[in-house]
């Protein structure tokens, strides 16, 4: 069986070594983070938060410089040069900070990125993000979505196996691309083979090279399918959860969660996922597999509207 890809080195992004001075003055100082911060970085980053699961999955994977991060992390220091927060300022902007402070001088930042695309946090934390972000503006987020961290942890209970499930492989791109595409628009209100079609498919022929893809396909159909979205030592963030319409209420979907649960539980502590708050029967299905409510996400869909009002 193939296991989860932790590096494969890539051509680095262009550098952008930079100090600014936010709200405190003196001497706090932004700087863009390179390959040689990376202990320093994965440290720093060693709580349990999303946020940083989903960062130091992504530094695991890439490195520190990588167009596969789809953005570049920058580090926050206070006037002691104490690191106070790390940031993934990209496509998907995550924050993971000690202080007021950086929080509010990686918003500044965050605002500059003319290709922001979604904001995730705790719900807390993102409301106070967005307001240093919008920066006192009238601007709306073109669609803001509740999600739900739902975690799961052994025992699971071990119902009958299903013979058919197993690793993706290249030959399964095509219909792993279009159930992804789909539940991508289901979310978001925008399909990425539309807009992205090139780095959407090479970022998913990576996952199933990483072997970060689980599917079940009879007939050609796909009937199930769930992603590794981030793995490390202690946690996997799985996403892409997909049973077939014609095929639920059938087992099948629990069936495949509780094999593949108890396959990557032997490896890791926990799995944990977000759902859409409005995605009842979604709930409904992760707590039948065992999961369990622990917190509350914010996640901010933007526009290049906003990002215009707000630089404007």
């Amino acid at each position: 069986m193939p296991q989860p890809m932790r590096r494969k080195k890539m051509v680095a992004a262009p550098r952008q070594q930079q100090q600014m001075s936010p709200n405190s003055g003196g001497s706090s100082k932004i700087y863009q983070l390179t390959d040689e911060h990376e202990a320093e970085a994965l440290k720093f980053l060693s709580s349990r938060s999303v946020d940083a699961l989903y960062m130091t999955g992504l530094i695991q994977d890439n490195g520190m410089e990588s167009p596969f991060n789809r953005g570049a992390f920058y580090a926050f220091r206070d006037d002691e040069e104490r690191l106070q927060g790390i940031a993934l300022i990209g496509h998907a902007t995550l924050v993971e900070t000690k202080s007021e402070t950086a929080l509010a001088a990686f918003a500044q930042l965050a605002r500059a990125f003319a290709h922001a695309h979604v904001i995730v946090g705790d719900q807390e934390k993102v409301e106070r993000f967005w307001k240093y972000f919008a920066g006192g503006t009238h601007v709306e987020p073109r669609l803001i979505c509740r999600e739900l961290l739902f975690e799961q942890r052994l025992p699971i209970a071990a119902l009958e196996p299903v013979e058919g499930l197993r690793q993706a492989t290249l030959d399964d791109l095509l219909p792993v691309m279009a159930v992804q595409a789909r539940l991508a628009e289901d979310e978001s209100g925008i399909n990425p083979l539309e807009v992205d079609p090139e780095g959407f498919q090479l970022r998913l022929k990576r996952r199933i090279e990483q072997g970060r893809v689980w599917v079940w396909i009879e007939m050609g159909r796909l009937i199930f399918k769930v992603d590794i979205m981030s793995e490390t030592e202690d946690v996997i963030y799985l996403e892409g959860v997909f049973v077939h319409p014609e095929e639920r209420g059938k087992g099948y979907g629990l069936r495949c969660m509780s094999q593949t649960g108890r396959r990557l539980l032997a490896r890791v502590g926990t799995l944990c996922l977000l759902v859409n708050e409005r995605n009842k029967d979604a709930q409904s299905f992760f707590f039948k597999a065992g999961y369990k409510l622990r917190d509350c996400y914010d996640t901010i869909f933007l526009s290049q509207q906003i990002n215009s009002n707000v630089l404007g």
